[in-house]
This record gives structure tokens, C-alpha cells and sequence, in this order.
């Protein structure tokens, strides 16, 4: 393959920006207010401030040198109660940002949905019912004619597993529910809603975001619930966008397969975000571990694995793994191309260099191992696009609230100053060095 693979970065709107501008509630507002549900008890209406903040971020990036940014759209921001006319007020906000990229002549990837969901939908039942996904068509929509003459590559959907099965299986994530049957419907909703947002589109290069993962058995006896994990994982978004059916673990619903026509062959594009494997082995003492088992139904009788070395969020470093989704999903579909939409890594960020700026040569580490195994992929014959490294800033990192840090600047708690770190210098100098 001989273009060059476009590096970039990334966040998410409710991670960045705050609700500076009047965004209204979404369903994680709803959530971070709930005793308990956020680990140190914070939520994103300041998170990093980026809102007011937009000029200095857009140069934080341009100092980088970066290709691209992907950046998600606050749904509540554009349309605050998730139906009927748009906002000018959130679309400037994003005109704003898409200018100010192009000026530096930074590729624009917005993510429509990156959990955010307005709290009025979630009201009248949220993604478990069919509505929603005829919301996201509009609103995806009412996106494209304000940014579309500007913007080409589009993702529809962030990670939707998440969204289904944090949001609805294991209740960690907003909504909060804990109903597998409400899982596997948020899950369909979800895939139809990429769906009619693409169509909702026209003429743009359109593809979905997914958290991609191998899963391997630590003995033979656990290999029936390594496929169960993997088809939930993996092959639940995998079967409906490339093959358009579900896979075993998937319970059947005439009404969602005859869906699933419009679902094949959506996805112009794949977005891999890849952090970790997941090893299936005994049940642990606690029925629990990270990322959270009770996500899949049934996973009782099993937990999950990590080896070390660990990531501050427990996350096992294997770079090999994301070599290995690159080139199954290159076998499943090898003419859709792929991106490395978010790769990093959380660490405790301790050392200091003598100018006071992180020096997370862990992270760097990180970082220059996973690209190599991307560049490896695309060397393998997988279309590899693209490798966007997660994240710009130190965020609100969900349910860790801001105990957290994956980013590439660091981000004062207190004050909301940036300072970059030693890995924002070696991506710099990565960058320059490829061209």
C-alpha cells in the first residue's frame, strides 16, 4: 500500500467540552448525578472547558502537525431534545470548529453519536425502542446540510457495545439499566440508526465506529464462552454490517431481521478502536472485573483475564491484538477501508521532566508499539487508512470521572490549563518524520 497512512487524534464532546453555550441535558448528565455511579463523583459540565477553549485546542492540534481530528457532536448541543429544528447556536459552535481545522489544514472526522444521548429521548424509552433510531436520522440530517459542505468523512455511532451493553447489560454506563433484553434491542436500535443516518447523508463517506476485540479462551474448557463473548464483542456489529445477519448469541426477533437488509453494507468505512484483549477464563470472586463482565449475558460462569503489564484501567498492553482485528476484519470485508479511530493508553503520569511537563514514556511506548502494529496490518494487505491515537486532552473518562488521564496534554484540574506531555512531542516529531 502506498499512500500514507493520515495520524491524527481524538475526543468526544461530552468528555471536552462542558455545557458552556447552553447545551441542554443528556442522559449522562442524568447519570453523573446519581449517588455512586461516577468513581469520584464529578460529570462533565466543565470536563475540559474546550467550548471556550476551541482556538487553543485547534492549535494544540496544529502544533502536532496532525492529518485529522476526530471530534464527536454533542447531540443535546445541535438539537436539545433530540427532535424538531436544530440549534444555530450548537451548529456555529461546530462550524466554528470545522473552519478552524481547515484553516490549519486539518482533516475534520466527526463522530455523530458518542453517547450523549438528549435526555428527552431517553425519556420516551431511549435506544431499547425503535423511535430513537428514526431520531438519529433526522438529527444526523440536520448535521449534514449545516456541515456537509465541508466535511466528507463522516462516523455515525461511537462504540455502540457500549452504548447497548454498559448503558443496558451491566448498567455502568448511562442510562444505567441492568435488562439483557433491553441490551440486545439498544443494540439493533443502534445498528439501525447507523443505518438510517447514513442514508440520511447523501453523497458523504459515511462509515461506524466499533470496539473491536480478540477474545481468547485461557483453557480449552472456557472456549464455548470465548465465542459467546467474542459474537457478542465482535461479531454481533461484524455479521450485521458485512453479512447482515446476527451471530448464535444474538437472541432472534423477526422484527430486527428484517432490518438487517438495510444494515448490510452501510458502513463505507470501519472505525476500529483498539485498546486491549479479553481473555475468558474462571468466574473471579467478586463477579466482576474491567472491562465489566456483567456486560455479557450469561457471564456468570466466567470472568475476564487481563496479564500483565497493565494500563492504570487494568487494561492488558498487547499490540499483536490489534494487528490481529485489523487483519480479521480485512478478511471479513477487504474492500471496506479501516481507521484506527482510538488507540492509547491510561497511565499514572508521576515522572516530570525539569521544565514540569509529563514525561510518559509508558505512553510513548504504548503509542509507537500499536502503530507498528498497524503499519504491520496495511504491510499484511488490510486497508488500513488511518491511526488516531486517543486522546488529545486528559478527560472525563466516564464512570472513572477524571481519575483517568489518556491524554496526549495534560489538563489541570483546577485551572483547565494544557501543557503537553513527552508523548505530544513524539507524535510531533512521528508526524514530521513521515513526511
Amino acid at each position: 500500500m502506498n499512500d500514507r497512512l493520515l495520524i491524527g487524534t481524538a475526543t468526544a464532546a461530552y468528555q471536552v467540552e462542558g455545557a458552556g453555550g447552553g447545551r441542554a441535558p443528556s442522559i449522562w448528565d442524568t447519570f453523573a448525578a446519581r449517588p455512586g455511579a461516577i468513581l469520584d463523583g464529578s460529570d462533565g459540565s466543565v470536563a475540559c472547558d474546550s467550548y471556550h477553549r476551541l482556538d487553543e485546542d485547534l492549535d494544540l492540534l496544529a502544533g502536532l502537525g496532525v492529518d485529522a481530528y476526530r471530534f464527536s457532536l454533542s447531540w443535546p448541543r445541535v438539537q436539545p431534545t433530540g427532535r424538531g429544528s436544530a440549534d444555530p447556536a450548537g451548529l456555529d459552535y461546530y462550524s466554528r470548529l470545522v473552519d478552524g481545522l481547515l484553516d490549519r489544514g486539518i482533516a475534520p472526522m466527526p463522530t455523530l453519536y458518542h453517547w450523549d444521548l438528549p435526555q428527552p429521548l431517553q425519556d420516551a424509552g431511549g435506544w431499547p425502542v425503535r423511535d430513537t433510531a428514526l431520531r438519529f436520522a433526522d438529527y444526523a440530517q440536520a448535521a449534514h446540510s449545516a456541515l456537509g459542505d465541508r466535511v466528507t468523512r463522516w462516523a455515525t455511532l461511537n462504540e455502540p457495545w457500549c452504548a447497548a451493553f454498559l448503558g443496558h447489560g451491566s448498567g455502568v454506563h448511562a442510562p444505567g439499566i441492568r435488562d439483557a433484553t433491553a441490551a440486545f434491542r439498544a443494540a439493533h436500535h443502534l445498528l439501525l440508526a447507523h443505518a438510517l443516518g447514513a442514508r440520511a447523508m447523501p453523497g458523504a463517506d459515511t462509515g461506524v465506529v466499533c470496539n473491536l476485540y480478540p477474545v481468547l479462551p485461557e483453557s480449552p474448557e472456557f472456549a464455548a464462552a470465548a465465542r459467546t463473548v467474542d459474537e457478542i464483542q465482535n461479531g454481533l456489529w461484524l455479521d450485521a454490517l458485512f453479512a447482515g445477519r446476527y451471530p448464535e448469541a444474538v437472541p432472534r426477533d423477526d422484527a430486527h431481521a428484517a432490518d438487517l437488509p438495510l444494515i448490510r453494507g452501510s458502513a463505507a468505512w470501519l472505525g476500529v478502536n483498539y485498546y486491549t484483549p479479553l481473555r475468558v477464563g474462571p468466574a473471579l470472586p467478586d463477579g466482576r472485573s474491567v472491562p465489566d463482565q456483567r456486560a455479557y449475558p450469561g457471564a456468570g460462569d466466567f470472568g475476564l483475564h487481563p496479564r500483565g503489564p497493565l494500563t492504570t484501567m487494568a487494561w492488558e498492553v498487547d499490540a499483536t491484538g490489534l494487528e490481529q482485528v485489523l487483519l480479521r476484519v480485512a478478511a471479513i470485508a477487504p474492500d471496506v477501508p479501516l481507521y484506527v479511530t482510538e488507540n492509547g493508553a491510561a497511565y499514572p503520569d508521576a515522572r516530570r521532566l525539569p521544565d514540569g511537563s509529563v514525561d510518559d514514556q509508558d505512553r510513548i511506548a504504548y503509542l509507537r508499539s500499536h502503530l507498528a502494529a498497524a503499519e504491520r496490518a496495511r504491510a499484511a494487505g488490510a486497508p488500513v487508512r488511518g491511526y488516531l491515537v486517543w486522546s488529545l486532552l486528559d478527560n472525563f473518562e466516564w464512570a472513572y470521572g477524571y481519575t483517568q488521564t489518556f491524554g496526549i496534554v495534560e489538563v489541570d484540574p483546577a485551572t483547565r490549563d494544557r501543557r503537553p506531555k513527552a508523548s505530544y512531542r513524539w507524535l510531533a516529531a512521528e508526524i514530521a518524520a513521515r513526511r
